[in-house]
């Protein structure tokens, strides 16, 4: 089991995605009342500020009740937007996150969300036997079905633990682990892969 404080942590993450769920659906409820509306709009640029506002005020087929609306969905999800941003910000500065949450980020196409779901759904990678068990912890190894000599290549297994399942990439949890156990192997000197994995089991 996790310590206390990187319990405490992971509870703070998952509120962070809480809050995105929420963004998204505060997003799609502000595109359906446009939809019912009849009003045409571009869906990529509608969540932009400044488009957003001229069309509210230029848009002649959005009358007054639905504009008031339409500006209390938009004041939501901004709201929401810089509480998540808080929320992160507190994690990546946090005293027992930054180090590790700053050597994940060094590996290509890793940002603070995947490093910090890594860290803190993950946990201590010295609790992994192997390589192979840290992917099935993740869900993210495919379960085989065979037939005879064919073995179709099949999705990710979803039966990981949920946190680290939604966030985690396969080619980002396998780099981020390899990458990490590199670094404690190296600062320990000791003959396994570092973190205590030993090599390709």
């Amino acid at each position: 089991m996790a310590s206390t404080a990187i319990r405490e942590r992971r509870r703070t993450l998952r509120y962070r995605n809480l809050l995105v769920c929420q963004m998204v659906q505060m997003k799609i409820k502000i595109s359906s009342l446009l939809m019912e509306a009849g009003v045409s709009y571009n869906k990529q640029r509608l969540h932009k500020a400044g488009y957003f506002r001229e069309l509210l005020a230029t848009n002649p087929d959005i009358d007054e009740g639905l504009c008031s609306l339409l500006r209390l969905c938009r004041e939501t999800v901004v709201r929401l937007q810089k509480t998540e941003s808080a929320v992160v910000r507190s994690l990546e500065r946090d005293s027992l996150l930054i180090d590790r949450v700053e050597r994940l980020m060094t590996i290509p196409a890793v940002g603070p969300i995947t490093a910090l779901t890594w860290a803190l759904e993950v946990g201590d990678v010295q609790r992994f036997s192997s390589i192979k068990k840290a992917i099935s912890y993740c869900g993210l190894c495919g379960a085989e079905k065979s037939s005879g000599n064919t073995v179709p290549a099949n999705d990710a297994d979803r039966g990981g633990k949920d946190g680290a399942t939604n966030q985690l990439g396969a080619g980002h949890a396998l780099r981020q682990g390899k990458t990490e156990r590199q670094h404690q192997s190296r600062n320990a000197g000791g003959g396994t892969e570092a973190g205590g994995l030993p090599h390709g089991g």
